[in-house]
């Protein structure tokens, strides 16, 4: 088999190619691109694989439709929305996802985002830098505060799980079909959801429901000391609403680590000139450890799809 990978795993060299010797000893040839979004290109890397392996990097039917011995995209991600996935199955080509690696990662930085932002961590290091005190930034405790969990799959649940430790009361929005830790979670429709929230986190997957489903009216539904956290997808928040409401002190604050257009941001992202934000560049995800468990999935993924026993099937 011909196996191209598009763009780097983020983990070191001498990991990856003890990977890559273990299929070669199969007798399978391995090839190693960096990331280029340009088509033309990305259709010259991949004309004779048939396995592909990408990250977070678009790959559209028109490059899909054009390797015509392409039979596997292995997806070191969670979410699939950046690939045509219908073409590629009307095409009869297998897809899997590197499910579960970010789990901790990505709760991990939601509770600090969460913390940074109850706290007044930035203001008050910023006033200690200057000489100052606490006077006038004095934030709140996590413990008893009520959490609106919008997604409750792997990561929404690992989220509910470690903020139900703090003592937090936990709610999740029930329009989305998976419902789990029923023992901790309330379900409730949206708007009483928000309604009731001191923070709101989004841990839903990018789908034609999800899309914009924190927008200018559900906005106006949360408490205005609410704060939003979106450790998910950008397209599920509505840029321009939320800096609105931020701008207009609809809710408190907001920390953002994905935006409809991947970072870096330029000038037209609405966020980057809102009041009372902690955006970061779509680092959720990300860390060393992190890295590592998605790397030996992504092979797994290979080593069970050449046995005929596809696993983290899409």
């Amino acid at each position: 088999m011909n196996i191209v990978l598009m763009e780097s795993l983020g983990v070191d060299d001498s990991i990856l190619n003890d990977y890559i010797l273990k299929l070669k000893d199969k007798g399978h040839d391995f090839k190693v691109y960096n990331r280029s979004d340009d088509i033309k290109v990305q259709k010259e890397q991949i004309k004779d694989a048939d396995i592909v392996i990408i990250a977070n990097m678009p790959l559209s039917g028109e490059v899909i439709s054009s390797a015509k011995r392409l039979k596997f995209i292995n997806v070191a991600f969670t979410g699939v929305d950046h690939l045509d996935v219908s073409r590629a199955k009307g095409l009869g080509i297998d897809i899997s996802n590197a499910s579960g690696y970010s789990t901790e990662s990505v709760c991990e930085l939601t509770i600090c985002m969460i913390l940074t932002l109850l706290r007044n961590v930035r203001e008050v290091e910023k006033k200690c830098r200057e000489y100052g005190t606490k006077e006038g930034l004095i934030g709140n405790e996590l413990c008893g505060k009520t959490v609106g969990i919008v997604g409750t799959g792997k990561i929404g649940s690992r989220v509910a799980r470690v903020l139900s430790a703090f003592g937090c009361k936990i709610l999740a929005y029930n329009g989305f079909s998976n419902k789990q830790n029923t023992d901790i979670i309330t379900y409730l429709p949206l708007k009483d959801m928000l309604e009731q929230s001191d923070i709101v986190t989004l841990h839903c997957s990018a789908s034609e429901k999800s899309r914009h489903i924190i927008n200018k009216q559900t906005l106006s539904y949360m408490r205005k000391d609410a704060i939003l956290i979106n450790t998910a997808r950008g397209g599920v928040v509505d840029s321009s609403a939320l800096a609105w409401a931020l701008n207009n002190d609809m809710i408190r604050a907001a920390a953002v680590d994905v935006f409809d257009v991947e970072p870096p941001l330029d000038d037209s992202e609405p966020l980057l000139k809102a009041k009372n934000t902690l955006l970061t560049p779509h680092i959720a995800f990300a860390s060393k450890e992190s890295m590592l468990k998605r790397a030996k999935i992504v092979f797994e993924n290979i080593d069970m799809w050449l046995l005929g026993k596809q696993i983290n099937k899409i």
